[in-house]
């Protein structure tokens, strides 16, 4: 593998792991132990405790760390453990800004649980590199990101703000689950720690809860190992493995699922029922041209507005193929309802603030034929009447 400057694609295939050195087995071992036999009194050997270390925790916190780019890989119980877990590296008194438009989970991380330790927070639009810029006080310490933003996928630059995070001494984080490294890599463009809820396009499979990280710096990465080995919220082998597997089709899964993807959107532009359409691959997105400065695709979630909540209502129980769920980034189409759903967590007036209003649906786009989806969409939209018909 050294020798070769082998693309992301094959990596995801070829990699350190794709056979057993004791066996030859193309599959990484699933080592169920929780504790490990130390051959020698002096000194022990490179596991001890499963909370500190598995050989198959290893096998994808140094497969994800691979694929980031990075030096060190952590591999957590959930997306929402993976994130928390970063925050612990904050104190009280710390400042954290955070994209408005955040996951509902993360939101209710921030302004619930770290209140209650003396970690304050702001909220701003990070589309916006000036506002971010007006709002770092002299106690920030983390800028956090999540672009795509989840669910108007609103775009950060993460250039601007990895320069003005090192201007003021801030740490970036940034939530890469909906873009994972097949078509982002923020390591390389200067971010901390990226994030991940694996749970989604990683494992692609609706078959495992699984959060990720990666960092490029080694002390850091020191850092963050000690939370996660205090902390304990590890992910299981058997999930492990798991995703170790779904990851080997990662690069297919997107590929296919964001070319549909961007059909159904141009599709969803000139329905007459749809008030509007948010996706970063299409040419009057308001943050197009930075996504694609430093993304290498558009990705497979897309959100669009119906006029009301009876719409949508219409449109789900009318839809034949997409799952209406909670979650995204599977081999099947999954629709979501942010409001109910992803952002329940956050108070209606905050949600219709940023946009998340009760015509909202999130859509993730799955490996189905796109002319199926397209009249699935289509015979579903018929139920509803477009205001202009009225």
């Amino acid at each position: 593998m050294s020798n070769h400057n082998w693309t992301l694609e094959t990596q995801l295939v070829h990699n350190p792991f794709k056979t057993d050195g004791a066996t030859g087995a193309v599959s990484v071992p699933i080592q169920h132990a929780s504790t490990f036999h130390q051959s020698s009194f002096e000194e022990f050997g490179a596991f001890d405790y499963s909370r500190s270390g598995t050989p198959t925790r290893t096998a994808l916190e140094e497969t994800i760390a691979a694929l980031e780019g990075g030096t060190r890989g952590f591999a957590f119980s959930s997306g929402m453990a993976a994130i928390s877990t970063a925050f612990l590296l904050l104190s009280q008194g710390d400042h954290v800004l955070v994209t408005e438009d955040v996951y509902g989970g993360t939101f209710r991380m921030v302004t619930e649980v770290l209140t209650r330790f003396g970690i304050e927070h702001t909220f701003v639009d990070m589309t916006d590199v000036n506002e971010i810029a007006r709002n770092i006080q002299p106690n920030t310490k983390v800028i956090y990101m999540e672009t795509p933003s989840n669910p108007t996928l609103g775009v950060t630059d993460i250039k601007e703000v990895v320069k003005l995070a090192k201007e003021n001494g801030c740490l970036t984080y940034l939530d890469n689950t909906f873009m994972t490294p097949a078509l982002q890599r923020p390591l390389d463009l200067g971010v901390d720690i990226v994030l991940h809820s694996a749970t989604k396009f990683l494992s692609g499979h609706s078959d495992v809860l699984s959060g990720l990280a990666a960092v490029k710096d080694e002390a850091l990465g020191r850092e963050l190992y000690k939370l996660q080995n205090a902390f304990g919220a590890v992910l299981g082998v058997q999930d492990c493995w798991l995703v170790l597997r779904g990851l080997k089709t990662l690069q297919v899964r997107l590929e296919k699922a964001s070319q549909t993807a961007l059909r159904l959107a141009e599709y969803f532009q000139q329905h007459p029922a749809v008030i509007r359409v948010y996706y970063p691959g299409l040419s009057d997105h308001a943050g197009a041209a930075i996504h694609k400065s430093q993304s290498s695709g558009a990705g497979a979630v897309l959100s669009f507005e119906l006029e009301s909540k009876e719409a949508v209502k219409k449109l789900v129980e009318n839809v034949s193929l997409p799952v209406f769920a909670v979650s995204l980034g599977a081999v099947e189409s999954i629709l979501s309802y942010p409001a109910t759903m992803s952002h329940a967590a956050m108070p209606k007036e905050e949600r219709e603030k940023r946009g998340i209003t009760d015509g909202l649906l999130r859509l993730s786009v799955g490996v189905e034929n796109a002319d199926d989806l397209e009249r699935d969409f289509e015979q579903a939209l018929k139920e509803i009447v477009p205001v202009a018909a009225r």
